[in-house]
């Protein structure tokens, strides 16, 4: 056990330490982050939960219904200027659920990055599962009381009350009952 003028002499050494300073800064840097800047624009329900590193994307353009969860490591990205993403109420987002409503086209004679972008609104209707690591592209629909398993690739509208999974996601069955 240390004596009190030891733990004096720690605390003072930790006050001259500018490793506790640097500390401060990182702590700063961290509100530019993706994961904390955007959420100012997002407009969330009430009872919504957000894992503290969920990546957004123009969040001015991504609405969360009430009482949804967005787990670890979720990166949702709304496009540029126009593509939005709209969840429901109850959305259940596992970790590494990826959502984004902008796609590069694909031109001849263009590097990638240079591609146009065509953005296309994502809609998640309530009471919807999306499991882990599922990927969801511009333009889908997923309707009321869908599960999507895990590692999914939506690309095309899941009607309400199915069950899919696979790459691309099919209808794989239904749920009993939803509301």
């Amino acid at each position: 056990m240390s004596s009190p003028p030891s733990k004096i002499l720690n605390a003072l050494g930790s006050f001259l330490d500018p490793r506790s300073y640097v500390h401060v800064l990182r702590l700063v840097h961290f509100y530019g982050y993706s994961h904390v800047r955007e959420r100012r624009k997002l407009t969330c329900g009430e009872g919504t939960s957000i894992a503290p590193n969920v990546s957004f994307r123009n969040g001015e353009r991504i609405i969360l219904g009430r009482g949804c969860h967005l787990g670890e490591r979720c990166f949702l990205w709304a496009g540029d200027s126009s593509g939005k993403i709209i969840l429901g109420d109850h959305v259940a987002l596992a970790p590494g659920v990826f959502i984004t409503a902008s796609n590069y086209k694909l031109e001849d004679g263009k590097p990638i990055h240079d591609q146009p972008k065509v953005e296309r609104d994502i809609r998640i209707g309530n009471d919807v599962w999306l499991g882990t690591g599922v990927v969801v592209t511009a333009g889908v629909t997923i309707g009321d009381g869908c599960i999507v398993g895990a590692g999914a690739v939506v690309t095309k509208d899941l009607p309400a009350g199915s069950i899919a999974g696979g790459v691309p996601a099919k209808v794989i069955g239904t749920r009993e009952t939803h509301p």
